[in-house]
């Protein structure tokens, strides 16, 4: 039978820091019914840029577990908001961001004029964004996790990170080149990880396993009326 994870569900396998590799086969959608609550605003990081590229694939080449992410933008009374523009960035299988010197275990690694694993689209009338994408690799000092910036008007942008259950991490980094590479798990998990606690389960993807990797689903819920 195919177990089904909900929202709930996920994030108290991260407060748990599950050790055991645990795959997530079942289908959890996120609904805008479910989530009328506003998501947390957390910090932007250093590695945003913003080049403009309107597009759903953002993968260019790079290595990875395929990722299918759907976001949905809502307001506090749960309407989707059409037309808002959600920008999506995270660093690759080897934990790099495009377009940043200095990186790397090392820092001696630069991806200055690359644009990898960023881009944007502009939600459709059901308020729904599509990407697809690679599950995100991770860096010292951080869990794994997708950032993102939903723009509403000029005055009106939440910026947000997505996070995955631990266990899950572990599985894709331990049984997957060219995450294997650095090992099975990552140097902090999410209960360590203070953003990733400030945030809380509205910022828990769904997941659901397919075929090829992954589906991520996550309803951004965000005031319209704040400034």
């Amino acid at each position: 039978m195919t177990r089904i994870y909900s929202r709930r569900q996920a994030f108290s396998l991260i407060a748990a820091a599950a050790a055991a590799p645990v795959l997530l086969p079942g289908a959890a959608v996120a609904q805008a019914g479910d989530v009328c609550r506003l998501t947390p605003q957390v910090t932007e990081g250093p590695f945003y840029t913003d080049p403009r590229l309107v597009r759903a694939d953002m993968r260019e080449g790079r290595p990875g577990v395929p990722l299918a992410l759907r976001l949905q933008v809502v307001d506090a009374r749960c309407q989707a908001l059409a037309k808002a523009r959600v920008d999506v960035w995270h660093c690759d299988a080897l934990g790099l961001y495009s377009g940043y010197p200095g990186q790397g275990d090392g820092r001696d690694i630069s991806t200055v004029g690359e644009t990898f694993l960023r881009a944007t689209q502009i939600a459709g009338a059901d308020g729904t964004v599509q990407f697809t994408t690679l599950y995100p690799g991770w860096y010292r000092g951080r869990t794994p996790h997708i950032h993102f910036k939903a723009f509403i008007d000029r005055a009106n942008v939440l910026t947000g990170q997505i996070f995955f259950p631990d266990a899950l991490s572990e599985a894709v980094y331990s049984s997957t080149a060219p995450y294997s590479a650095r090992g099975s798990k990552p140097d902090t998990t999410n209960a360590q990880d203070g953003i990733a606690r400030r945030a809380g389960e509205a910022s828990v993807a769904s997941i659901k396993q397919v075929s090829d990797g992954y589906e991520a689903a996550m309803v951004i819920g965000i005031d319209p009326a704040a400034s």
